[in-house]
C-alpha cells in the first residue's frame, strides 16, 4: 500500500469531506488527515486549550467551536454533541497554521513509527534481539534523536523577535545552543550579530561585599545577592562607536586636517571583533536570557538555534534520509548494553551505526552538483586591471 493516505484536497486546502448526515445526534467524524486534529473544548463543553485547529461546516454555516471535541485522539475522531443535526453538505476544514504545519511532511518519519517498526523487523524469535521492553526501545531511540540533532539532522529552529528597552529576550523553550543571531534591515536583509567573546561578561553570582571585601550572609546564612550587575549595567550604557572607533558624519568633520593629524594610522590592526557595526550579544545564564548591546534596541532579530528534536516527546519528527541510521543506532545501543552479547557482534553493529550516520550526513548536507558548478564559474572571473 501506499504511505501517502490523504488526498489532495486533504493535503492542499485542509478539507475533508463527509457523508451527509439526517437527523443524527452527537455524530462522530473519522478525520483521515496526516495532522492531529485538536479541539479546545473537552465532551462538557469546558474549554481545556487556547484554540482547536478545525472547524466543522453543516450547510456551509461554521459550528460552535465548543460544541465539538476529540473522542478518540488515536484514530483523530471528532464527536459533535447535541443535536439532531440534518446535512445536505458537511465537510471539516482544517485552520491555516494546521494546513501550513502538514506541507512538506512527507520527507518526516515520527518517532514513534521508528519504534513500531523497529519493534516489528528486530525483535522477536530466530531475530536479532529475541525479546526487549518497547520503553527500552523508546528510550534508546530518544536518545539517538538527541545525539543526531546535535550533528547530523540540525533541528535549526528560529525566532523573529524585537529588542526591548531592557536589551534582553529569554532563552527559547526548546533552546539547547545558538547557531547564530541576526538583525534584520529594512530591506529584510540580516545582518549578523556576533558574540561579545572577551568584550565583558555577565556574572553569575552578585554577592554583597562588607568594607574588606567578604561576602555579607542574611540570617538564614546564606550570600547576599545585589539585584543589578554593575559590569552589566556600565555595557548596557556604553555606546558602541567608543568601541568600534565608527567614525561617521554625524560625528566627527573627516575633511578636517586636524582629524587627519589625530587619526592618522589608528584603524591598523584593529580586530575584526569590533571592527563591525551589527553590535554584540551575549547569553546571561543567571537570568536565563540573551541580551544584546545598546545599539540593537527595537531592532527586529531572527535569533537561530538548535533543538534536541524531543520537546514534544512522540510527535517528534525524523528526517527519512535518517531512519535506517536511527535503526543501526537502537541496535547497537541494545546489544552494547546486554551483558551475554559476544564482542564481535557490538563490534560489528557499531561500524554499521557509524556508516549508516556517516551516509545520513552526506545526505542531509543537501550538496547538489549544479550549485558546485555555479561557486566554481565564480572563481574563474577575469581579473581586469
Amino acid at each position: 500500500m501506499g504511505l501517502i493516505t490523504e488526498t489532495n484536497s486533504q493535503y492542499y486546502s485542509g478539507q475533508q469531506t463527509f457523508p451527509n448526515i439526517n437527523n443524527v445526534s452527537n455524530p462522530t467524524f473519522t478525520c483521515t488527515f496526516n495532522t492531529k486534529v485538536i479541539s479546545a473544548f473537552d465532551s462538557t463543553g469546558a474549554q481545556v486549550g487556547s484554540a482547536s485547529n478545525y472547524t466543522i461546516y453543516i450547510n456551509g454555516v461554521a459550528q460552535t467551536e465548543s460544541l465539538s471535541y476529540i473522542s478518540d485522539s488515536l484514530n483523530n475522531v471528532i464527536t459533535l454533541r447535541n443535536g439532531p443535526y440534518t446535512s445536505t453538505s458537511l465537510y471539516i476544514q482544517l485552520k491555516q497554521q494546521a494546513i501550513d504545519e502538514n506541507y512538506g511532511s512527507y520527507e518526516y518519519v515520527s518517532l514513534k513509527n521508528i519504534v513500531n517498526n523497529f519493534m516489528l523487523i528486530y525483535v522477536g524469535i530466530d531475530k536479532l534481539i529475541p525479546r526487549i521492553s518497547r520503553n527500552d526501545v523508546i528510550f534508546h531511540a530518544k536518545r539517538g534523536l538527541q545525539e543526531f540533532s546535535y550533528d547530523t539532522l540540525k533541528s535549526i529552529k528560529s525566532q523573529e523577535l524585537t529588542v526591548p528597552n531592557n536589551l534582553g529576550v529569554p532563552i527559547p523553550q526548546d533552546y539547547v545552543n545558538y547557531v547564530r543571531a541576526s538583525w534584520v534591515d529594512q530591506g529584510g536583509v540580516q545582518h549578523i550579530i556576533y558574540p561579545v567573546n572577551n568584550l565583558t561578561s555577565s556574572p553569575f553570582s552578585l554577592p554583597i561585599q562588607d568594607s574588606a571585601g567578604i561576602p555579607t550572609q542574611n540570617t538564614f546564612e546564606q550570600n547576599l545577592q545585589a539585584n543589578t550587575s554593575i559590569t552589566e549595567d556600565r555595557w548596557d550604557l556604553e555606546n558602541a562607536n567608543n568601541i568600534t572607533g565608527d567614525i561617521t558624519r554625524d560625528n566627527t568633520d573627516v575633511y578636517s586636517r586636524d582629524w587627519w593629524k589625530l587619526t592618522f594610522g589608528e584603524r591598523y590592526g584593529l580586530e575584526p571583533q569590533v571592527t563591525q557595526q551589527n553590535g554584540w550579544f551575549q547569553i546571561n545564564e543567571r537570568t536565563g536570557r540573551f541580551t544584546f548591546s545598546s545599539d540593537l534596541v527595537d531592532k527586529i532579530i531572527v535569533l537561530e538555534y538548535i533543538s534536541d528534536g524531543l520537546a514534544y516527546d512522540m510527535d517528534s519528527k525524523v528526517p527519512k534520509m535518517a531512519e535506517d541510521a536511527l535503526y543501526s543506532h537502537i541496535n547497537h545501543c541494545i546489544l552494547a548494553s546486554r551483558s551475554n552479547t559476544p564482542e564481535y557482534l557490538v563490534q560489528r553493529y557499531q561500524k554499521e551505526r557509524s556508516a549508516k550516520l556517516r551516509n545520513a550526513k552526506i545526505r542531509l548536507s543537501n550538496i547538489k552538483l549544479g550549485e558546485i558548478v555555479q561557486v566554481m564559474r565564480g572563481k574563474s572571473k577575469q581579473i581586469k586591471h
